[in-house]
């Protein structure tokens, strides 16, 4: 089989290798980069899956999808980037909850942060050119993706945040990293940062002179090595029949990573996504029809997600919709119903669920109920409670433990720089700092 190539989702884009797309970020005509095609990694990885750790499934993963770094370059990168793990938990019956919030800011996006920032600093080495990372974060993907690229040769960043609109805790931890990360807070939503990050991208002046990239999950160096976790996930399991894999889900790059595994012959049976109330994805499932919204302010922020990039890249696998239901089952939930759900974490099983997760335990079991199936599932748990205390304490009235690393970036000073919603205000910023 030829070597992997990218192509954009819209096709109106030449094909580059990997490091190529992991530096454009997005597409010259405005897509997100795929692969050309899927190798199938049923030998190679899934028919000995058990027992495998992240970094063993990182490594194959990364050498089958970028083909153009050596194997004795790549090796120590990955197992750099991997230099933590994602314990299966089982909660009850035949429901499990993956945890992906064991790396340094106690969020999943430290895998993709981690291992991108390690590529980003190994192609600007090898191109000896600075580079500007622009991202936009309704939450984790700042403090994950500032920490995985704080002090890293060649390259700055820039996060851009909806003032107001994330956690305290989750804004003391991206806006006290400093060195060569910039907090950027954006009076607007979400939508708004994503936005002013893709307009940027499309100005091929702008995007030139500065080197621009994302670390944002339009970039497929966030996805590939999301997609590790799930073998990890299949490692750990040790019964026999096929799981579901449910995603809490606002951007839906986890979910596209779990389904490009997929792609590659992972044994998944069915990808639920839960939703909080910003219900697009669930709607156009129904419909058939997308329409993205304003998004709406919840307690499971990092979801506050109206307009999600990467349901591009899921129309992308599955263009009839016929198939895309076939492979995809989703529903969203409000507050309160999330609230209870935590609290009956708690009580029921004694483990605290983050407002994402317990999104996530609400699917899993609504999809239980309509299906009346009795597969497996297992839930992806984004964040650590700890990081949502405010919410949760109150609920199950009980202290949430603070981990160490979360109190210290609390006693830290905040250090902004308020910006406008708006494209111009981002370029004037930007031409002015670099």
């Amino acid at each position: 089989m030829s070597k992997i190539e990218f192509v954009s989702t819209r096709g109106k884009a030449p094909s580059v290798r990997f490091l190529e797309a992991m530096e454009q970020g997005l597409a010259p005509d405005g897509g997100l980069y795929m692969p050309d095609h899927w190798p199938s990694l049923l030998g190679q990885l899934w028919n000995e899956i058990r027992g495998k750790s992240i970094q063993d499934i990182g490594l194959v993963l990364s050498q089958a999808f970028i083909p153009e770094v050596p194997g004795d370059e790549l090796t120590p990168l990955v197992e750099d980037a991997l230099s933590f793990d994602a314990p299966l938990v089982h909660l009850h019956d035949n429901t499990y909850v993956l945890e992906l919030f064991h790396g340094p800011t106690l969020a999943f996006k430290d895998f993709g942060a981690r291992f991108m920032a390690r590529m980003m600093s190994y192609q600007a080495r090898r191109k000896g050119r600075r580079m500007v990372i622009l991202v936009a974060t309704s939450g984790d993907t700042g403090s994950a993706v500032g920490r995985a690229f704080e002090g890293v040769e060649g390259i700055d960043v820039c996060l851009l945040y909806p003032s107001g609109q994330v956690s305290k805790l989750q804004e003391q931890q991206l806006t006290t990293i400093g060195n060569n990360v910039t907090a950027l807070e954006v009076d607007g939503t979400f939508d708004d940062c994503q936005k002013m990050v893709k307009d940027a991208f499309l100005d091929a002046e702008l995007r030139e002179d500065l080197r621009l990239s994302s670390a944002n999950s339009i970039n497929i160096a966030r996805l590939l090595p999301q997609m590790f976790y799930y073998g990890r996930a299949l490692a750990q399991y040790e019964g026999e029949d096929p799981v579901h894999f449910c995603v809490p889900s606002g951007n839906f790059g986890n979910l596209t990573a779990g389904m490009m595994a997929a792609r590659t012959k992972m044994p998944a049976h069915q990808f639920i996504a839960g939703t909080n109330v910003n219900d697009v994805v669930p709607s156009f499932l129904t419909s058939g029809s997308f329409v993205p919204r304003p998004s709406r302010r919840t307690i499971s922020s990092a979801m506050d997600v109206g307009n999600p990039s990467n349901l591009e890249r899921i129309r992308a696998l599955y263009p009839e919709m016929t198939t895309l239901n076939e492979h995809l089952w989703a529903a969203s939930f409000d507050d309160e119903a999330t609230k209870k759900t935590i609290r009956k974490g708690f009580r029921e099983f004694d483990y605290i669920f983050d407002p994402h997760t317990a999104v996530g335990y609400l699917a899993a079991r609504k999809y239980r109920k309509e299906k009346q199936s009795d597969h497996p599932v297992v839930i992806l748990s984004t964040a650590h409670p700890a990081k949502f205390r405010d919410i949760i304490e109150p609920v199950i009235e009980h202290s949430v433990t603070m981990p160490d690393r979360l109190a210290a970036c609390l006693e830290k000073e905040k250090q902004s720089i308020e910006l406008e919603a708006s494209f111009q205000a981002l370029k004037t910023f930007l031409n002015g700092q670099y």
